[in-house]
């Protein structure tokens, strides 16, 4: 009974149920039977269910109050007693509680915009994320948080305010292309010793804050823009052919990460010397360009339309559209041979239904107008040339016999005599 009305006036709002005061005047001389154990941290009933009305400043007062004698007494308590687990179990609840309190769920909307950020609410309850925000852990069981649908930006809920990084895959829609210099370095007292991103004071002394270059950009950041993230950096890629992932800042990091499947790289304009000393390249290009050509096959062949032959390079659109742009997903494909195995295969899927499993296909193929004998040519075939101007196929040795004697193809001659 004694329990019941002190929880009773708790409940007004007139007693603090882990005042100890009470608890010893109310109990003393007497030793509380064990299954009323939980009776004395309150958990034999639900306390903290949702009350009618809104919640006043004076019941976060009282949790804060209740949390801070659940701690008081953890470290009273013996060390591994059962008293001391049952207070561990209170303090978890009354946190939770605080925290609906101050940031109730219901109130949280679930898609917020800003800085061209599209934030989502988040449902995980994950506890290994970071917010970019303040630096600190995500805690999902009891904190909401959010995430940008565009560029993954991660943050607590109450940080969403002092967000002042606006989102990264607008600038890769607006701005697709690499930074094509290697570290582009201005130094430090071009930014004025501060943040290239947030403008907060740093030096190479690490006071106040520790300047961290970014290997994308060549600036220097503080250690909240700059969590020693690494990369593969494009422009290392592109004329050292160099793999090794570099330290860059969050925003290059995650502007690498969008761009890195789009093909904006043209290697013959950018470094036309890489197909001299990477042979991987010669044959992906090699393969690309035959892919080029049996193409027209493709879409002018029913049975190729419904087989959906040409998804096969769905991941790589651009395959079937040139054969000189390259993403920097392709460039370390075809450093690790990966691209290689995989687009061999496609070649030989493709080549199979043109020359062995589709008889209209077949009937496209072409006869060396200069030997006129041999097997049906086609214009993949690596022992063929194919004319610039007519697209005729012919055998590569008549082919280059025939050059030494005229500079004209071979067929537009024929057309002419007859």
């Amino acid at each position: 009974m004694e329990y019941n009305e002190r929880l009773a006036r708790f409940r007004q709002g007139h007693v603090n149920p882990f005042d100890k005061r009470e608890i010893d005047s109310s109990t003393e001389g007497k030793d509380p039977p064990k299954h009323d154990r939980a009776m004395d941290l309150g958990l034999a009933e639900d306390h903290f269910s949702q009350p009618v009305g809104s919640f006043v400043a004076s019941d976060v007062d009282q949790l804060k109050q209740a949390i801070a004698e659940c701690k008081r007494l953890i470290l009273e308590l013996p060390e591994h007693s059962e008293k001391q687990k049952d207070t561990v179990i209170k303090l978890i609840h009354l946190r939770l509680k605080l925290q609906e309190l101050k940031d109730p769920e219901e109130d949280e909307p679930n898609l917020q915009v800003l800085l061209e950020h599209r934030f989502s609410k988040e449902k995980s309850k994950s506890v290994k994320q970071m917010c970019d925000k303040c630096s600190t852990i995500i805690w999902g069981l009891i904190q909401t948080w959010y995430t940008c649908t565009g560029c993954y930006y991660r943050c607590h809920s109450k940080c969403m305010n002092l967000i002042n990084k606006p989102c990264v895959r607008s600038k890769v829609s607006h701005q697709s292309e690499y930074e094509l210099s290697i570290c582009p370095e201005v130094g430090l007292d071009k930014q004025d010793y501060r943040c290239a991103e947030c403008r907060t004071p740093i030096s190479l002394r690490g006071v106040p804050n520790e300047a961290r270059q970014c290997d994308y950009t060549g600036q220097y950041y503080c250690s909240s823009c700059h969590w020693n993230d690494t990369a593969i950096i494009p422009s290392r890629v592109i004329h050292n052919w160099e793999f090794e992932p570099r330290k860059v800042c969050r925003t290059s990091m995650r502007y690498l990460a969008l761009m890195i499947s789009r093909p904006v790289l043209k290697l013959k304009e950018i470094n036309p010397l890489l197909f001299n000393f990477v042979e991987e390249l010669v044959e992906i290009r090699k393969l690309r360009q035959d892919i080029l050509l049996m193409k027209p096959y493709f879409i002018t062949c029913k049975e190729a339309m419904e087989a959906r032959l040409l998804l096969h390079l769905q991941d790589r659109q651009h395959f079937v559209e040139n054969d000189d742009m390259y993403s920097l997903q392709d460039l370390i494909d075809t450093s690790s041979g990966r691209l290689s195995c995989s687009l061999t295969e496609i070649h030989t899927t493709f080549a199979k239904h043109i020359k062995l499993d589709c008889e209209k296909c077949q009937a496209k193929g072409f006869m060396c107008e200069l030997c006129k004998e041999g097997d049906i040519l086609f214009p993949f075939d690596n022992h063929t040339s194919v004319c610039h101007d007519c697209f005729a196929v012919f055998h590569r040795v008549n082919m280059k016999m025939y050059i030494h004697t005229s500079s004209e193809c071979p067929r537009l001659c024929l057309c002419q005599l007859s």
